[in-house]
């Protein structure tokens, strides 16, 4: 049934493994004048390869998939296969192969895998919306605002293979799930999306069984509970299911290892090459305009709520009022210098020593004032949870536009919105996309850089 569902979509996963495994083998053959060797070298690495692809769940890309999880998965499958080719290489030590050859083969293999996964990826895209190929015949059971969202959904995105064949309304009198049944089985339908709200747990039962009989994919849409839009993780205490709230990505070890070594590879980076020259200068123009330090310390509260010294270089005559008004528009406070610095980001840049000492991560929700965080806690639902994780330089709220000066509510409760996304759909190349994006921005000028 797996050849049914999509027609030839179950052949696209087999031959995915096919062109990676050539490749990583074709590459690697001029490394071996032994054929006994090179054997042993395709043993080792196609039980490797399928092993970690099962584990990292490398191939489990679909028509709905993002571009940034299949880069995440990339990244993932990159590290691991780089630790297999030298483990190998290792253990063959006698042969005369330099480290750096090795490297070289592996960014070779990751490149050309990449380059090959998104050419497939967006050919397969361009293909079903410009020749209706590799389609999947789908039904809607449940007619409300959102199964009419779905409607839209399939309607203006042909690129994902959706074709919609009918809405059932069920609270209808000439129809019911008996009429959907027979709909499905005479149209040949692949997949049928219902309405939770509005089934009964009867009906319910009903088309889960129609579904498993008649080997139909099922899928609900979370329209009379709104915690099931949530990133519920489902476990098993002994035989009992449990969801939890919410699953954040970052709280897996090894997801902890990949951000942590990003933030301190970055923070280095910036501390070494940029702050080491910029401070002295920036610390002389600082000093000339006004009296005071070079550095603002400011407490902030990170991670579990827990609260640390933000570093800024100053950019405001030294008052009392520091800690307690957060910076408006032609702000008196700020010096000649500071507008510059600011307008251009660049007094955020010594919160790398932050992200190097492990309070901050180089991305991630922005720190408020204390002050601040009280009175957004009481009065915005939500805002606790972004001390789940270390707050950012920069977040996926600020590249949204939601940064600077908190005008009204609706700006923290959207900044909110954007930062609960993050901590929920994190991933390595999502960070990295927010660093270039905030770099853009910064070059290009923001209006509330100020």
């Amino acid at each position: 049934m797996i050849f049914r569902s999509g027609r030839y979509s179950g052949f696209l996963r087999p031959l995915s493994y096919a062109m990676d495994l050539t490749i990583i083998f074709a590459l690697a053959f001029y490394f071996f004048e032994d054929k006994l060797l090179y054997f042993q070298y395709i043993v080792f690495i196609l039980l490797g390869w399928i092993i970690l692809s099962l584990k990292s769940y490398f191939y489990e890309i679909y028509r709905f998939t993002h571009a940034s999880k299949i880069m995440s998965l990339i990244g993932k499958q990159s590290i691991v296969f780089f630790l297999i080719v030298f483990s190998f290489f290792g253990f063959y030590n006698d042969l005369d192969i330099n480290a750096w050859q090795i490297v070289k083969y592996v960014l070779t293999v990751i490149l050309c895998i990449t380059v090959l996964k998104f050419t497939v990826f967006f050919i397969l895209k361009r293909y079903r919306r410009r020749f209706g190929g590799n389609l999947r015949k789908v039904v809607i059971i449940g007619l409300n605002q959102k199964t009419d969202q779905l409607r839209q959904f399939f309607n203006k995105n042909p690129e994902y293979g959706y074709k919609l064949q009918q809405i059932f309304d069920i609270k209808s009198i000439d129809q019911n799930l008996d009429t959907c049944f027979d709909y499905i089985n005479t149209n040949d339908v692949d997949e049928i999306y219902s309405s939770i709200g509005q089934l009964s747990n009867k009906q319910l039962t009903k088309l889960i069984d129609f579904a498993d009989n008649n080997l139909k994919v099922l899928k609900f849409l979370p329209d009379n509970k709104d915690i099931y839009s949530k990133q519920l993780d489902f476990d098993y205490y002994g035989v009992l299911p449990i969801l939890s709230m919410r699953k954040i990505p970052i709280d897996t070890p090894f997801n902890q290892f990949i951000k942590r070594a990003f933030d301190i590879v970055l923070s280095v980076i910036v501390i070494v090459g940029v702050l080491s020259w910029l401070t002295p200068i920036l610390a002389l123009f600082i000093k000339l305009e006004s009296k005071g330090p070079v550095f603002f310390k400011q407490k902030r509260n990170g991670l579990d709520y827990k609260e640390f010294n933000c570093y800024k270089y100053r950019s405001m005559r030294p008052n009392p009022m520091a800690d307690l008004h957060q910076i408006s528009k032609n702000d008196p406070r700020v010096t000649n210098v500071g507008k510059i610095i600011r307008k251009t980001s660049i007094d955020e840049l010594p919160q790398f020593i932050n992200v190097l000492k492990g309070d901050m991560s180089v991305v991630g929700p922005r720190p408020h004032m204390v002050s601040h965080t009280h009175m957004y806690a009481e009065r915005i639902d939500k805002f606790m949870v972004r001390h789940f994780i270390k707050p950012g330089i920069t977040g996926l709220a600020q590249v949204s536009g939601y940064r600077g000066e908190v005008e009204d509510d609706n700006h923290i409760i959207n900044r909110v919105k954007y930062d609960i996304f993050y901590l929920e759909n994190w991933s390595l190349f999502l960070d990295i996309k927010i660093v270039f994006q905030t770099i853009f921005n910064a070059l290009r000028g923001e209006e509330k850089a100020y």
